[in-house]
């Protein structure tokens, strides 16, 4: 992803950068060289070399900001009716069991919406209407305590001991007792 606070710019960085954008283009008017003006407002040479080139072609409209990236596909009202969806359970949509996982998530959107998603465009989806990955509230119905109770008492132990001994050690090959 390309910005860390979760893929775009806010509002406010926006109009920073379009104003950044603007003093350029003045510049350009004026006939100053690009790694001038790229020293001064402190970005690339190349993002200068790339405004320009769209300010040589469209003029000063061209370097306006576009808004933002892209938007939803869904509406609110659209996915609070996948919310409804998704409290009915997996069940209600052919699955045996109770889990829901993004795969099966894009494809009850697909079928409700008629739209596609890609697994990460879900995963987005979710996590901007304030959904998170979670372990289940309760126990599966398949869980049999008996052999959890006996996985860990004969096979844990063993996993438990497969471990490496801790030992002081050397990161020289050729002398590994010295000091």
């Amino acid at each position: 992803m390309r910005y860390p606070q979760g893929g775009g710019l806010t509002p406010e960085r926006q109009q920073f950068r379009e104003g950044l954008r603007l003093q350029a283009a003045e510049r350009f008017a004026r006939g100053e060289a690009s790694s001038a003006i790229a020293k001064d407002l402190r970005v690339s040479v190349r993002s200068v070399q790339r405004w320009r080139q769209a300010w040589e072609e469209d003029g000063p409209r061209a370097l306006r900001s576009q808004g933002p990236a892209s938007l939803p596909r869904l509406s609110e009202k659209q996915f609070a009716q996948l919310e409804a969806k998704l409290a009915k359970g997996p069940a209600a949509h052919g699955w045996q069991d109770q889990r829901w996982t993004l795969s099966r998530i894009k494809t009850v959107i697909g079928r409700r919406f008629h739209l596609t998603y890609m697994i990460q465009g879900v995963r987005k989806l979710l996590v901007r209407n304030g959904w998170s990955c979670q372990v289940p509230a309760r126990r599966a119905i398949e869980r049999d305590d008996e052999s959890v109770a006996g996985w860990i008492k004969e096979v844990w132990p063993c996993a438990e001991d497969s471990r490496r001994p801790v030992e002081p050690g050397s990161c020289s090959r050729a002398r590994p007792d010295s000091p």
